[in-house]
Formats: C-alpha cells, sequence, structure tokens
C-alpha cells in the first residue's frame, strides 16, 4: 500500500517488534470507543469519504463544481462590500481594537564572523509590537491622502518593491481606497526584470525599502526615466544624494503627514468599481521575462470568498505568520483572508522564521516561537527543508530514541490514513517537532508547485495538524482548488472552490482525454468570477491563455493536466510545457521524473532535461552537502566540496541511487536519467535559476548549464 511505502525503517528485534505491536494493538481497542464517542471524529470520517465536487452536466468534459456551490458559484465575502476598499471598511467597523498587524522589534544587530572569513549579520528581536483594525485603517487613508497630494491619479499604476512586512499592506490598502493601481514585484528579482516591469507600467513612484533601494533600486533608477519619486516605508536612507535629478525620496512617515493635513477640506478620493484593476501582478515565471497580471477588485473578493470556506471556524483566535513575498499571490490572498476575517497577521522572514534560523543569534527566540501562529502558508520548498532537517535529527538520536520515533510514526501512519487521531503519541512523541513551529499550527496552507506525498505526510505526523494543500495560479487570483481539512488523502490538491469551476480539455499530443477510464484526465481549464482580465499589454498572450464561452464565462487555460478523481478531487499529473518526446518517439514528463527523486536524503534539488534530438534523460542535481559528503567517505574519496561536486567516479555513484530510487517509483526506463551534472551551488531566486516560489526556470536552468547538456550528450566542448 502506499502508506507501506512511506513507513519509516526501524532496527528492532523482532520478538520484541511483535510485544509491541501487541501491546499497541491492545491501547488501540481500549481506547477506541471513548476516543471515538468524545473527539467527534466519525463526523470527520463521513466528511472525508463525501463526494466534494460534481459535473454539472453528463457531458464528457463537463465543469466541475463544488456541491456546495452547484447551482451558483460564490462570488462576495460579505453582502454589499464588492470592492476591497469596502471590504477592509467593514472589517474595521467589526473588528474595530483587535489587533491586525504584528513586528517584532529589533533590540540589537550584531555581525558574526564565520570559521571561513564571512560575515552573517545576527539579529537579537523583541516581543510582538501590534497595530489595530483602526490603526491600520487610519495610517492607510492617510498615505492615500499624502500619495493624491504627489499627484498619483486613480487609475493610474504606482509600483511596491518591498519585502514582507506591515508597511506593504498598509501602502496597498491605501490604494485599494484610492483606487491606484499596484503594481507588484518581487524584492528578488534581477535588474532586467525590475525595469522592464517600471517601464512596461509607466510608474511615476514606487515604494520600498532603504535596504532595497541600496541594494537593487540604485542601479536601475537611470533606466527608468519616468521615475519621479522613492517613498521608503522604514526611514530615510544615509546615502541619496547620488540619485538622477528629479527624483525625490520620501519617507512613508512623511507622505503619511501630508495626508493628515491635507484631508481636512479635501474632496472624497475616487472610490474603485468591483471592474477596476486592484493589483498588476509581475509573475517571476519559469518561462521568459516576467508578465504583468491585471486582477480586478472582484477577481480577488473571488478568490478570497473561496479560499476562506476551505478554512473551518476562521476568526478572531487565529494568528497568522507572514513570512512569503506579499507579491505572490498565495501571501496576498492568504493575508487579505486573514485581514477580512478579524485574524491577526504577525510578519516574520525567512531568516528570521524559527530559532534556527540564518539571522537569529543563537540562544534568542525565532519568530514562530514567540508568535506562536495558529495558520501558516508554506511552498514544497520550505516544507521539503522542514522534512529533511527533521529526519537529520531522528538519524542522530540514539537506537532506542530512534526506533521510538520510528513506531510512533509509523503507528500514527496507519491511523491516520483511516482517518483516526492520536492524542497521546501526539502530546508524548511529537511535541517536540511540533515546537519547531510554535506549537499552536492548527492548519498548514500548501501551494506554489506540487508537495510529494512523503512530505505531506511528515507534516501531517509530526506537526499533528492538516495540511491544506492548494492549486492556483495568479492569473485565476490564486484560487482554484484546496484540500479539505478532513481529506487525509496525499497526492491531490482537493475540489474546485466555491468561487470557481473546473474542467478538463482533451490534449491529443500527450494522450490526454476527458472520456478516459477511470478518471477523465486532460488540460486543467479554471472559470469564474476570480479568473483575471488577462497581461498588461500583452493582448496575444491574452488571447492565448484565456478564452469566454458561449455563456459569457471566462476560462484560463493553464497548462496543466489534471485528472478528476470519483470524488470530485483533482490530482495534478503532468505539466504541456515539461512535455518532452524523445528521438525515438517516447514522451518523457520532466515534472514526472523530478518528482519521483526529489525527496532523496541525497538530493536537494533536482532538474532534469530531455533534448528531441537525442534518447535519452539526463540531469542536473543540487547535492544534499551531508549526504554526500558521507557517500564520499564511504567511498573513499578525498576532495573539497567542488572536487567531489565535480568527480565523474561521484556522479556515477549518485546516478546508481537515483536510478534504484527511479525503480522504486515505477518510471520507465526511458524516462531514468543516464547522465548528471553535480552542481556544488543551490539554486536560489537570487540566482535567477528558480522562482520565488522555488519552481525550476528551465530556460535559465538550460542556459546555465548549456556546456555540461553538450558534454552529457556527447558532443565536442571547446
Amino acid at each position: 500500500s502506499k502508506a507501506a511505502k512511506m513507513k519509516l525503517k526501524h532496527n528492532i528485534n523482532p520478538v520484541l517488534l511483535q510485544l509491541i505491536n501487541f501491546i499497541i494493538l491492545v491501547y488501540t481497542l481500549v481506547t477506541y470507543i471513548p476516543w471515538y464517542i468524545l473527539s467527534g471524529s466519525k463526523q470527520a470520517i463521513e466528511k472525508a469519504k463525501q463526494v466534494k465536487a460534481r459535473p454539472v452536466n453528463n457531458k464528457a468534459g463537463g465543469a466541475y463544481r463544488s456541491v456546495n456551490s452547484l447551482h451558483c458559484l460564490a462570488s462576495v465575502l460579505y453582502p454589499g462590500c464588492d470592492t476591497l476598499d469596502k471590504v477592509f471598511k467593514y472589517a474595521k467597523t467589526k473588528f474595530k481594537d483587535k489587533k491586525l498587524l504584528g513586528t517584532r522589534e529589533i533590540l540589537k544587530e550584531e555581525d558574526e564572523i564565520q570559521p571561513s572569513g564571512k560575515v552573517f549579520k545576527k539579529v537579537i528581536l523583541g516581543k510582538y509590537t501590534w497595530l489595530s483594525y483602526e490603526d491600520v485603517y487610519i495610517k492607510a487613508v492617510n498615505f492615500g491622502n499624502g500619495l493624491a497630494v504627489l499627484g498619483q491619479q486613480p487609475k493610474t499604476n504606482i509600483a511596491i518593491f518591498c519585502e514582507t512586512r506591515a508597511e506593504w499592506m498598509i501602502a496597498a490598502q491605501a490604494c485599494f481606497m484610492c483606487n491606484y493601481q499596484l503594481v507588484t514585484l518581487y524584492a528578488t528579482l534581477g535588474g532586467p526584470a525590475i525595469v522592464h516591469g517600471l517601464n512596461e507600467t509607466e510608474v511615476t513612484t514606487i515604494i520600498t525599502s532603504k535596504e532595497l533601494m541600496q541594494t537593487k533600486l540604485k542601479e536601475i533608477v537611470s533606466q527608468v526615466p519616468l521615475l519621479r519619486h522613492i517613498i521608503t516605508v522604514d526611514g530615510k536612507p544615509t546615502m541619496w544624494s547620488e540619485f538622477p535629478k528629479g527624483v525625490i525620496v520620501h519617507t512613508m512617515a512623511s507622505v503619511q503627514a501630508m495626508g493628515a493635513k491635507a484631508d481636512a477640506g479635501n474632496k472624497q478620493p475616487s472610490r474603485p468599481v468591483p471592474s477596476d484593476i486592484a493589483v498588476i501582478m509581475y509573475t517571476s515565471g519559469s518561462t521568459g521575462i516576467p508578465k504583468g497580471v491585471m486582477i480586478s477588485h472582484c477577481n480577488i473578493i473571488a478568490g478570497i470568498t473561496g479560499m476562506a470556506e476551505r478554512i473551518p471556524n476562521l476568526g478572531e483566535k487565529d494568528i497568522y505568520i507572514g513570512y512569503l513575498p506579499l507579491a505572490h499571490v498565495l501571501e496576498l490572498s492568504a493575508e487579505l483572508v486573514c485581514l477580512s476575517h478579524g485574524c491577526r497577521i504577525g510578519y516574520s522572514s525567512p531568516q528570521t522564521l524559527a530559532d534556527q534560523s540564518s539571522k537569529i543569534k543563537k540562544g534568542s527566540k525565532g519568530d514562530v516561537t514567540t508568535l506562536k501562529p495558529t495558520l501558516m502558508a508554506a511552498v514544497p520548498e520550505i516544507m521539503d527543508r522542514i522534512y529533511k532537517n527533521v529526519m537529520n535529527k531522528v538519524n542522530e538520536m540514539t537506537s532506542f530514541q530512534r526506533n521510538l520515533f520510528i513506531l510512533a510514526y509509523n503507528y500514527k501512519m496507519e491511523q491516520i490514513s483511516k482517518g483516526y487521531t492520536t492524542p497521546l503519541c501526539d502530546s508524548l512523541i511529537f511535541r517536540k517537532v511540533r515546537m519547531l513551529l510554535g506549537g499552536k499550527i492548527r492548519i498548514l496552507l500548501c501551494g506554489g508547485a506540487p508537495l510529494s506525498a512523503a512530505t505531506q505526510r511528515f507534516m501531517n505526523i509530526c506537526f499533528c495538524c492538516p495540511v491544506g494543500q492548494g492549486y492556483g495560479l495568479t492569473e485565476s487570483a490564486g484560487a482554484g482548488t484546496i484540500t479539505e481539512v478532513w481529506d487525509y488523502t496525499t497526492g491531490r490538491v482537493g475540489a474546485p472552490l466555491v468561487c470557481c469551476e473546473i474542467k478538463l480539455m482533451n490534449w491529443e499530443e500527450g494522450g490526454y482525454y476527458n472520456t478516459d477510464k477511470p478518471y477523465p484526465r486532460g488540460e486543467i481549464l479554471i472559470g469564474g468570477q476570480n479568473v483575471t482580465a488577462g497581461y498588461y499589454k500583452n493582448e496575444a498572450r491574452t488571447k492565448k491563455d484565456f478564452t469566454v464561452d458561449e455563456n459569457g464565462q471566462r476560462w484560463l487555460h493553464t497548462g496543466d493536466i489534471g485528472e478528476f478523481h470519483h470524488d470530485g478531487c483533482l490530482k495534478i499529473i503532468d505539466r504541456k510545457k515539461d512535455l518532452v518526446k524523445l528521438q525515438a518517439g517516447e514522451y518523457v514528463s520532466l515534472g514526472k521524473v523530478e518528482a519521483a527523486l526529489k525527496n532523496l536524503p541525497l538530493v536537494d534539488n533536482i532538474c532534469a532535461y530531455a533534448s528531441s534530438f537525442h534518447s535519452y534523460v539526463i540531469g542536473f542535481v543540487v547535492p544534499n552537502q551531508k549526504e554526500l559528503a558521507e557517500l564520499a567517505r564511504k567511498k573513499g574519496f578525498k576532495g573539497t566540496w567542488e572536487e567531489i561536486c565535480n568527480s565523474p567516479e561521484m556522479e556515477k555513484e549518485v546516478l546508481k541511487v537515483l536510478a534504484e530510487a527511479a525503480m522504486a517509483a515505477n518510471l520507465e526506463k526511458f524516462e531514468i536519467p543516464v547522465k548528471i551534472r553535480l552542481s556544488p551551488d543551490p539554486w536560489t531566486p537570487e540566482t535567477g535559476l528558480v522562482t520565488d516560489a522555488f519552481k525550476l526556470k528551465r530556460k535559465e536552468l538550460t542556459a546555465y548549464y548549456q556546456m555540461d547538456i553538450d558534454r552529457m550528450y556527447g558532443k565536442n566542448v571547446k
């Protein structure tokens, strides 16, 4: 069974194991009836078995809708609140003095010199200080009015290029109120991509931070001729005389002060209507230059309406930790869901998230320990990292501790797959692991890329909470599907949200048809109010990716291939762009190959590559430093990290491990990589080889490894 494959291996004496299994059986039988009566799990088990979505008609390729919105798709969160400014005003009135946005104060910053001579900045952070709904509202009103004083007109573009923080959300709310179109750019985008976004949208004002202004904007300001105002959210930078003539640097506080003065006799700003553009979101895109997706007020509201319905008991008791880029649709949607339901949002960053994070001084507390969030969103890359770190710690335990952990892990996996809970294991064995994320997480939301079954199970077991796996695109305002909290199956992304419907379109080249048995398969098309207006100044691409049917329903062609299961849940099985036809005519799905190999302890990241001019698959692998160093030691290979990675001998050894895993995952012989290149350097968004959500940028990776590709395919490399 699938669960048996994911179980951890132990080395317990068989006789002792029989005795332990007998004790577990007795314990299960004795506790089952009181647990069943008291925990309400009967209801959860029944819900998990229910059909979650149905086709609206019996035709092949008919759209699937959630059973909760079969007759009418949901599009409004609160009656009459059809634009984002109205949603915030409603929330402000309802939750007036409640805490909304929290930031930790920096108590001390110091430089720590590493043994290698590198200098790492370390911080000691204090408590979270909070702004109430009322505070945030007033700051946003003043900032919006201040921007008007600087000459910002309704329905014109304004850019934000800033890390995830409270001021980002305040600036966004100001723009929603005054009907300014907010252009969002990732803080990790490269110079040319930033220049492209700023010039294409013709912005005159950019909101940023002191650090990004010094590290990224300073070099490119001269290439953005229309730029007039730079607003820093965290005080005035020390050196700003070098900026070109005509560019003025303001602080956010000074713009808010202008707005507060001007407010008195000023006329009401022009309010948005539902079809007005709220955000032009530049996608980091796994292909080519970034595209600006035009997301309207009604798109975002429909999307967050659908998402909120999948989070039970969402409300004032919840605390959300915000650390992913707010320029990403997953984070922006999640925070707007929280803001509209009275939840608190505490800000963090990947460098300060946990006690072990890179910027946290040893012995001081990371953000999750201080905040103790109940809700958290993560991209699979972060979850995979947590999984590998915990598993490395398990391997370092004493034999007794390790076997105890493994027994509890395997026992809980069996119980979860039957829909049962394990309160004793949770409090005795997994409490310590749970504390890594603060100890209070009740739902982990995952999106951005597919999450492996092994990692999902690990999060379910060790963090004692459901993982809501979602599927959505910037082009669908982040909304598409999310699994329900009582659905503990793995590898699926759930049923369509109540705001949208999904249908599968035949893709003949890949051999996927919506008449396939047992499951209909095809390209995923998303329809509903959450489907966006298209790409900014890119009519040709908009026409290619979006269509309108005879009923006026707008559909997004995602390029992803899915299948619908009998209960109406969707599974992503392929991607159109990832399909390569080999020389002999076999089709290889690169994503499928990567998914089969990515979770090996030896592999931190992998990119499969194939060419129609050759008959085999090759790959680029970022190996796990600890695991590869251990493998080299076992094989008697000595050398520096670079020498190990560049060694043909070690490439062969890693290939053997990959081939074994590929066979175990039932990959076809032609899908298994025949040659690989070990990369000594990790792929981060800063290198430009992966997106902010850590999706592979195939075009950039191909260019980066072109010499290696030529070598692996036997071409003469000069």
